[in-house]
């Protein structure tokens, strides 16, 4: 049965409505992506997400329960669990165990920004973009522990190109050409209410990335997870492309998850008040899991324990280490393992009935996504380990307001006052304690409170601060 009959049997042969006015080239295109769609996965989340009454939900809230984890404590450097667990994972990685992993797929287009998200300079003194901050942390890494890091970029169809061409533009930023691996993510086509696949136009499905749990599959369809075991690779670093404070080597992190003999571990943060925008780390059953922010009830996001603090206080911030065999459990074409899809409305510009272009003012769509974090209830032994959040979350998500350029270059230099700060050295800020004059430290110098302490220590010298400020 060729594709076309196969598209009709499954009651979605509209996709090939406009196929005999289509050019060589046009059919080749649309060929490739109705090849792209799993047409039996298609049908069964259209029946359990878009057809079903309940829409798909399976949260039993009156089970929730806080989940666990290892709290940061005062004196870290004097507390004897922690530095076995930096002993353990710094063994780790000086053994080229590791490697990172970022999920890079976006554009900056809540930005206002053309391009991709990782090409957005950030950097409060010297504009360094994303992707150059994460090089330089992990070519740091690379020295201090005398290994390789490999860094596995996971782009979208809408900015791989882009993406490939700014690295080759800036060298790599000095990684190496071969230790840099980009690969693109899979996607999912969008459906209309009834489930009917979405056309772009005559030639185009209205397809889009199948979100940050897409990387689970995409690792072993592009041949990664072999890539890694054949360099003796067990452990992925994992992080977002819109957080620049993230500590890409955390060798206390990687510590703890070899320790615990975790399969997948993760860092939380806490929240700082009811309603910010992080899933909860909660436990339901013997089972781990993250609820979205926007799924869990008023009443569980306001409780609070015996202290007045809030009692679902643990919250995700996207920064994961996971174990090569356990992606390669749940992503292999024999796992008995499916992660979940979640639904989202969406506007989405497509054909009409009469094959013009139709462009929604509400949504007329639903777009499928997988969710990273939603590994975690399959993962054996996970571990949840507490952060700071200048330490490791400042992401760069909007064009103003929270989450914005302006509130993460804020923050940087909160964080470079603060390390300043520890060395001795005064720093006048404002009532807010962001820096007057603004100071960036190069992550080759520092690029966590312990590495900026060595360096500073071995430098040995003065800076000026009575103006911008470049340290490296």
């Amino acid at each position: 049965m060729d594709t076309k009959e196969l598209f009709e049997q499954k009651g979605q042969g509209h996709v090939f409505q406009y196929w005999e006015s289509l050019d060589e080239e046009e059919k080749r295109f649309l060929q490739e992506q109705a090849d792209e769609i799993d047409l039996d996965e298609l049908c069964g989340l259209v029946k359990q997400l878009v057809l079903s009454k309940n829409g798909g939900s399976t949260i039993d809230f009156s089970s929730l329960a806080p989940a666990p984890y290892e709290p940061l404590p005062g004196d870290i450097l004097g507390d004897e669990r922690w530095q076995r667990a930096k002993i353990e994972g710094e063994a780790a990685l000086r053994s080229g165990r590791v490697a990172a992993f970022t999920v890079a797929g976006g554009q900056g287009t809540r930005l206002g920004y053309d391009g991709p998200k990782g090409t957005y300079p950030i950097s409060p003194v010297k504009n360094k973009t994303l992707f150059q901050l994460f090089a330089e942390k992990i070519g740091a890494a690379r020295c201090r522990y005398d290994c390789e890091i490999p860094w596995y970029l996971m782009t979208s169809h809408v900015n791989h190109e882009a993406t490939v061409s700014f690295f080759r533009e800036n060298n790599h930023f000095g990684l190496g050409e071969d230790s840099v691996r980009f690969f693109r993510q899979g996607r999912m086509p969008a459906v209309d209410f009834e489930g009917k696949i979405l056309m772009e136009s005559k030639r185009n499905i209205a397809m889009s990335p199948d979100g940050h749990g897409g990387a689970l599959r995409a690792l072993e369809k592009n041949g990664i997870l072999d890539e890694m075991e054949a360099k003796g690779i067990d452990l992925m670093s994992y992080f977002q492309v819109d957080n620049p404070h993230v500590q890409v080597t955390d060798p206390y992190f990687i510590g703890f998850h070899v320790l615990s003999g975790s399969s997948m571990s993760s860092k939380m943060l806490p929240k700082a008040y009811e309603k910010e925008k992080l899933g909860h780390f909660c436990v339901s059953g013997d089972r781990l899991e993250i609820v979205e922010y926007s799924d869990m009830p008023n009443e569980l996001t306001a409780q609070r324990d015996e202290k007045g603090q809030l009692r679902f206080i643990a919250g995700s911030v996207a920064i994961h280490i996971v174990s090569v065999d356990f992606v390669r459990k749940l992503a292999g074409k024999n796992s008995s393992i499916a992660l979940p899809f979640h639904k989202a409305l969406k506007k989405v510009a497509c054909l009409g009935s009469n094959g013009e272009k139709v462009v929604p003012n509400e949504p007329n769509g639903l777009k499928f996504e997988l969710f990273f974090f939603d590994a975690l209830p399959f993962a054996g032994k996970p571990m949840i380990v507490e952060t700071t959040r200048l330490g490791d979350f400042s992401p760069v998500k909007n064009a103003e307001g929270v989450d914005s350029a302006v509130t993460c270059r804020a923050d940087q230099q909160r964080l470079f006052a603060q390390w300043l700060t520890d060395v001795g050295v005064s720093v006048e800020k404002d009532c807010e304690g962001v820096p007057l004059r603004k100071i960036e430290v190069s992550p080759l110098f520092g690029y966590d409170i312990e590495t900026f302490r060595e360096s500073w220590e071995k430098r040995g010298r003065e800076t000026d601060f009575s103006r911008d400020t470049y340290i490296e």
